[in-house]
């Protein structure tokens, strides 16, 4: 098991029925899980929402968890399909011209992680946002992907697994949404020392 001793402390509390674990395991995965949510449903309230309904499903299920497996996989695949359901129903997607410049600049508001130095905030907060505007112009699915791959880091047969998908369909997910990113985040990419 890779979980650190106070997140299993907190696990088995919880499979106890002392509610007071669950404190920890928010305290521990929100952020992450807010962050998957939102970068699949692109709205930062039905994050929130699937957030919140994730902790309170893990607290009832607790007892079906097997405490030998790590706890983040486990938790954080429930909030991506829980996502690209909400994502799926809503039909949240968005084209390039349609996305307003607020919508982005409250994204890297959401995903700041800490204060880098003064030159690279000017940097980070362009590609953010180009980033942003990236995944916004990929289908919910195709989304629900690229977070399942990139951020939580699963294989190709994880993804197929809990996406209840064929290899093949997810492979050809990956292969299309990273085409989409890569043409979208051209300017973005650093040049060739030979070119410089």
């Amino acid at each position: 098991m890779t979980d650190e001793p106070h997140i299993r402390a907190a696990i088995e509390r919880l499979q106890r029925g002392d509610i007071t674990g669950l404190a920890v395991l928010v305290e521990a995965y929100q952020i992450r899980a807010l962050r998957a949510a939102f970068l699949v449903t692109q709205d930062k309230s039905a994050a929130e929402d699937i957030v919140q309904a994730a902790f309170v499903r893990a607290y009832e299920r607790i007892g079906q968890y097997d405490i030998t497996r790590p706890f983040a996989p486990w938790f954080l695949r429930g909030v991506v399909n829980d996502a690209l359901s909400s994502a799926r129903k809503s039909g949240r997607h968005l084209s390039l011209e349609a996305a307003p410049d607020s919508d982005a600049a409250a994204l890297i508001d959401f995903l700041r992680d800490g204060a880098p130095s003064p030159d690279l905030v000017a940097e980070a907060s362009e590609l953010r946002a180009a980033i942003q505007t990236a995944l916004r112009a990929l289908t919910p699915a195709q989304r629900a992907v690229v977070v399942m791959r990139y951020y939580l880091g699963l294989s190709e047969d994880e993804m197929a697994a809990e996406l209840d998908a064929p290899p093949g369909t997810i492979k050809w997910r990956l292969h299309a949404a990273r085409k989409q990113l890569r043409a979208l985040l051209h300017p973005f990419r650093p040049k060739p020392a030979w070119e410089e």
